[in-house]
């Protein structure tokens, strides 16, 4: 059970990576820690509440291989996903041959540049926090944040490439010519292997992208004894981009394109969290469990507070007008090769029940 002790004082890691794209550019360049260790004593650490660590990363830059062998024939380095099989036997493989993290105008991963992740004032954040602060009573909550939002008088339009400040309730800022800026590039190209055969190389592209206000929390319920949480994803981008290229990346189709993309997904929230879980055949269990209906006689035949129970009221009232529970969509355009279908959004969708589980193909 994780305690509302904290003991670390308020620190910021700032990671200054060479320019070189390596993930040991990361590990091994220059990293420096803002901040000052102190001994505490058994007095203090008992006062102690709302320490956390902030992860800035900047002039980040990040490329990982592809599937092709080198000059020398030696394989490069790739990430797999293996030990699965085909219903009919096959070993299954998922291969991603190119993952990025890049500064703006990458051209879809083809130039690379370095980007800062978080600002100094506002970064991304592991914490313990109370749970009464944030509608979960008496628990200590894990969290993992990115940027939070900030107000439109100080922030920056989450979309447009061009925000100043003032112009929206976004912390990140766009790049210009003097500056990086804080909305990396981000792309990835994989394929699924059943037996030999390989499909066609999938790219998924999002430039300029911001998740401010993106958050994932954990905690422990008492009652089930498993581990639940809240997952908020807030992902915006000027442009999106799907398509399928072949192996030898020389004929690629149409180009599926979305524009000014926006997706907030909430999956779990105070009132219906999400149960994580393994079940007796080692699956995993993702469920976020059907709210109880109300008891019969608890909310009015005419369904007004006057004539029903206040608290019970209250409580479905809250679960169906809070805005914080619901997912959006907005496309604001959506195109194909060079034909557009125009917008469309989907908005104050709810998440009533969820059940996930995954199961063993292998005979």
């Amino acid at each position: 059970m994780l305690s509302r002790r904290r003991l670390l004082t308020p620190t910021v890691w700032s990671f200054c990576p060479p320019r070189a794209c390596a993930v040991l550019g990361l590990l091994l360049g220059t990293c420096t820690a803002n901040a000052e260790l102190q001994d505490l004593s058994e007095q203090e650490l008992s006062e102690i509440d709302g320490a956390g660590i902030g992860v800035v990363l900047e002039d980040f830059t990040f490329s990982h291989g592809t599937d092709t062998p080198d000059a020398n024939g030696n394989q490069a380095r790739i990430f797999k996903i293996g030990g699965l099989r085909s219903t009919d036997g096959r070993d299954v493989e998922i291969v991603v041959n190119h993952l990025y993290i890049s500064g703006t105008g990458s051209n879809y991963g083809q130039n690379l540049s370095p980007v800062n992740i978080g600002r100094l004032v506002n970064p991304y954040r592991i914490d313990v926090v109370d749970g009464n602060n944030i509608g979960i009573r008496d628990k200590a909550v894990l969290e993992f944040a990115a940027p939070a939002l900030v107000d439109a008088a100080q922030g920056y339009d989450c979309m447009s490439s061009g925000a100043i400040a003032g112009s929206g309730v976004c912390s990140s800022r766009p790049a210009t010519a003097d500056f990086v800026g804080e909305r990396p590039d981000i792309g990835l190209q994989m394929n699924v292997a059943v037996g030999e055969d390989r499909s066609a190389n999938i790219n998924i592209h999002a430039k300029s992208a911001v998740i401010d206000g993106s958050y994932l929390r954990l905690w422990g319920d008492d009652d089930r004894r498993q581990m639940v949480g809240q997952f908020k994803l807030s992902f915006q981008t000027p442009e999106l981009s799907i398509n399928a290229c072949s192996q030898d990346g020389q004929s690629c189709g149409s180009r599926i394109t979305m524009t000014n993309f926006a997706l907030e997904l909430a999956i779990g929230n105070q009132l219906q969290p999400v149960f994580f879980d393994v079940d007796g055949t080692g699956n995993f269990v993702v469920e976020v469990a059907a709210i109880e209906p109300p008891a019969p006689g608890s909310i009015g035949a005419d369904g007004l507070r006057g004539s029903s129970d206040a608290q019970t009221w209250d409580f479905y009232e809250d679960y169906y007008t809070n805005p914080d529970y619901r997912s959006n969509l907005h496309i604001g355009n959506f195109s194909v090769g060079d034909r557009d279908f125009g917008s469309a959004r989907v908005e104050g969708m709810l998440i009533q029940h969820l059940d996930i589980r995954t199961k063993d193909l292998a005979p």
